[in-house]
């Protein structure tokens, strides 16, 4: 059972499919008062559902032309402090905690596989980093999404 409605499931949809997409353009698009869509993007985002946009930039585009994941393990009572300084590569793009046999993954960007090495060397010498295990991306086919969910669940009726 979801917590939302078929209103919240088309809003949801439409800004998956053009998230810079103005409030006013998508109340006419949907065919919903600008206020309505506005109370409801509020409550999303309140609700933590939806995530403030922000402008994707594809990394090739700024001389980044590989990314990895990197999988670490992290000694337990030195993780937040191995955290804090991996915030501080500009090169770990996002750091997520995983169950398994590593800690945490890593998707890293770099120019090419002798930044990337670079970049896991310096990863290595961070305190509380024990050790690391990359992979690297060959090929993208699916992007980030989330309609095909919306599309699959069945929204509650108002």
């Amino acid at each position: 059972m979801t917590d939302y409605d078929l209103t919240d499931q088309r809003l949801l949809t439409a800004l998956d499919d053009h998230p810079r997409r103005p409030v006013a353009l998508l109340a006419e698009r949907l065919a919903m008062a600008r206020g309505t869509v506005q109370s409801r993007l509020a409550r999303l985002r309140e609700d933590g559902r939806l995530r403030l946009h922000s402008t994707r930039i594809r990394p090739g585009s700024l001389g980044y032309g590989t990314r990895a994941f990197v999988m670490a393990s992290v000694e337990q009572n030195s993780f937040e402090r191995s955290m804090s300084a991996l915030v501080d590569l500009p090169e770990v793009i996002e750091c997520v905690a995983v169950s398994g046999a590593e800690d945490i993954v890593c998707q890293v960007i770099a120019r090419d596989n002798a930044h990337l090495f670079e970049v896991t060397q310096h990863m290595m010498r961070i305190p509380g980093i024990l050790r690391t295990s990359t992979s690297i991306v060959l090929q993208e086919y699916i992007e980030l999404r989330m309609a095909q969910l919306l599309a699959r669940d069945e929204p509650r009726r108002p």
